[in-house]
């Protein structure tokens, strides 16, 4: 008989999304003619830019010739791309990256939760809280955080995140193998500045510990004391993974395309004490278990480097950070608390008085139709926050502030 991977069992019920994929879909039935406005799922909402679209076309034209029809891409990516990425994303900042230190990926999602193979089951992770799921029920997965209770896993060190202390995390106490940090974050929206990232950096060195940073909304950043890379911190090499995204920086949610930066210097131990680069052993792990993206995605993705992919792509931004701006100064006229929608498309809504994440959620689904995030899935210091994202057109946006401000809070 197969025996099972009892870490599954550990997760704590179904994953926040589909929960509220779920409650919806139940208002749904039960009001067939209701007028849902979703601010909730990150998802992007405009099109795929032309330069990307005509990259892509022309790749599929491609295909359809002997002369020019790729089979079994490398699963690292193309070259064509990681030097785009390369030249267009790290030298501008003075960062040099090698090419064998930039691997392409389906999503950042995928990079998060599989990257941890390289890691034995006895490390102690730290992430933030409230943080983005995916960090926490990956690593319960793998067996690294042992039971919950209460909804606190025995095995986390948790990094509370909060008002009190402008969402900047302490440093752990307790002895800390790896270190999970998002800027601009993933729920709250805000940045770390560039001098705390600093000290991160020197901690991560004092401490050996690893830092998987998540940079998925790095374009959204418009902060000058913060940073686009983590590798613009000197010693980041030593100690610092990179995630990035095209999904929410040029709208790739649909054609899935990130890449991942491996620097040489990252190693771990052995359990005899010797050091391993982990560069290797990640690219082994790809190579072994991922296909790799494909080529038409890819040409896509390199377009966005073009100066007409840039321009578009940020047009596109531009256009969230300012739906970002209306649901921010909007609620805040009626006298609600707002953290985020500056740098990153997400706005952090203090709950009003007593009510909690879920009772908000309930209320705006309820009296006005509008789909959002309670804080509590995120971690149990997201409770008494809500999260509402800019990713929704111009006019829902619009009328779904104007809905808010109907209520009586």
């Amino acid at each position: 008989m197969a025996n099972l991977n009892e870490n599954y069992l550990n997760l704590q019920g179904s994953y926040l999304f589909a929960t509220i994929a779920q409650k919806v879909n139940a208002y749904q039935e039960a009001h067939p003619d209701a007028d849902i406005i979703r601010l909730g799922i990150g998802d992007v909402t405009l099109p795929l830019a032309p330069a990307i679209i005509d990259a892509m076309t022309k790749a599929v034209q491609e295909m359809g010739k002997a002369e020019t029809f790729r089979g079994y891409g490398p699963e690292q990516g193309y070259d064509f791309l990681r030097k785009a990425i390369i030249e267009g994303d790290y030298k501008p900042h003075g960062i040099e990256i090698g090419m064998d230190e930039v691997f392409v990926s389906d999503g950042a999602k995928s990079d998060v939760g599989n990257i941890q193979e390289l890691f034995s089951e006895d490390n102690i992770i730290a992430i933030t809280d409230p943080v983005y799921p995916v960090y926490l029920d990956s690593n319960v997965m793998g067996g690294r955080t042992g039971e919950a209770v209460n909804g606190i896993f025995q095995k986390v060190v948790y990094l509370p995140t909060s008002a009190e202390n402008n969402f900047s995390p302490e440093f752990p106490s307790d002895r800390v193998d790896i270190v999970y940090l998002c800027s601009p974050n993933n729920p709250t929206g805000t940045v770390l500045s560039r001098a705390r990232l600093a000290e991160w950096i020197q901690w991560c060195k004092d401490n050996d510990a690893v830092l998987m940073f998540d940079s998925a909304y790095e374009a959204f950043i418009s902060t000058e004391d913060t940073v686009k890379s983590i590798y613009e911190i000197e010693g980041a090499r030593e100690v610092a993974i990179e995630f990035r995204s095209f999904s929410k920086t040029a709208g790739f949610t649909g054609t899935r395309c990130a890449y991942a930066v491996v620097p040489k210097e990252v190693t771990a131990k052995t359990k005899s004490g010797k050091r391993e680069s982990l560069n290797p052993m990640w690219n082994r792990r790809q190579c072994t278990k991922f296909n790799g993206v494909p080529y038409i995605i890819q040409r896509g993705a390199e377009a966005v480097y073009s100066q007409e992919g840039r321009e578009q792509t940020r047009a596109n931004i531009a256009y969230y950070k300012e739906n970002a701006r209306i649901i921010k100064e909007g609620l805040e006229s009626i006298g609600l608390t707002v953290y985020g929608g500056v740098d990153a498309p997400y706005i952090w809504l203090k709950t009003p008085g007593t009510m909690t994440s879920w009772e908000l959620f309930d209320l705006l689904l309820e009296k006005v139709q509008i789909v959002s995030t309670p804080g509590s899935g995120f971690g149990p210091h997201g409770e008494g926050y809500l999260r509402l994202t800019a990713f929704g057109s111009r006019e829902n946006t619009i009328r779904a502030v104007e809905r808010i401000k109907t209520l009586q809070f």
